[in-house]
């Protein structure tokens, strides 16, 4: 019983931080993207170092349902502790785009079930969900291409992806871009698709990055690694 007790005071000390770290001009920046919360993203990471890797407490704020506490969560966690089912609710439970985000490349890319779940995730029907399929193949496009059909893929992302949600767009277009930039045998026809679906073509780009658009993401990483 006083362990129970010990972890709900650390839940309320824990969320009592976070409370004071809450920035009114960072929450209005943060919502603007769908997140809604205010805490600076370094000094949750700060915090997160401090309080070390703590399944317990990951799951018991993770259980408060508020984003900056799910963020924290993700960072003091085990990876390679939970079950593929519980991901699978965690994600469905993601409700903002950095909970979710984070989600799928801290925690689901670093557990044994990755794999299985980039398969199931790929297939649903909701397009959230679906556009965690596409960052896990993405991570394989790169990573570990070996058994991965990716002319079967260009010819997904061709079919779908200009009608595609916004989020489950951007992940297909990311995997796009992937393929174009590891595979130079796919290379052409990765940017011919991007020309001619033209998603992302006019998408907002600051000074010094690479605009999102893949024939120019493409071109550009390309150019990168020859200089190297």
């Amino acid at each position: 019983m006083a362990e129970t007790a010990l972890t709900g005071t650390t839940v309320a000390e824990v969320l009592a931080e976070l409370a004071e770290l809450e920035d009114p001009k960072t929450r209005e920046v943060n919502e603007k993207h769908g997140d809604d919360h205010g805490v600076n993203l370094s000094k949750l990471r700060a915090l997160g170092k401090r309080l070390k890797t703590q399944q317990e407490l990951a799951s018991r704020l993770w259980e408060t349902d508020d984003t900056a506490a799910r963020l924290l969560a993700i960072l003091i966690c085990r990876p390679k502790a939970f079950e593929r089912d519980e991901l699978d609710v965690m994600l469905r439970e993601a409700r903002t785009p950095k909970v979710h985000d984070w989600l799928v490349n801290y925690v689901v890319k670093k557990n044994p079930h990755s794999e299985e779940l980039r398969l199931a995730w790929s297939a649903d029907p909701d397009p959230v969900v679906a556009s965690a399929g596409w960052a896990l193949t993405t991570e394989r496009v790169a990573k570990k291409p070996e058994g991965l059909d990716l002319a079967g893929l260009l010819d997904v992302i061709e079919a779908q992806m200009k009608e595609a949600p916004a989020r489950l767009q951007w992940a297909m277009n990311h995997c796009l871009a992937q393929i174009g930039i590891e595979h130079a045998e796919h290379r052409t026809r990765a940017i011919d698709i991007g020309e001619r679906l033209e998603v992302l073509k006019d998408y907002p780009t600051s000074p010094g990055c690479t605009s999102p658009f893949a024939p120019v993401w493409i071109t550009e990483m390309v150019r990168r690694q020859h200089d190297k």
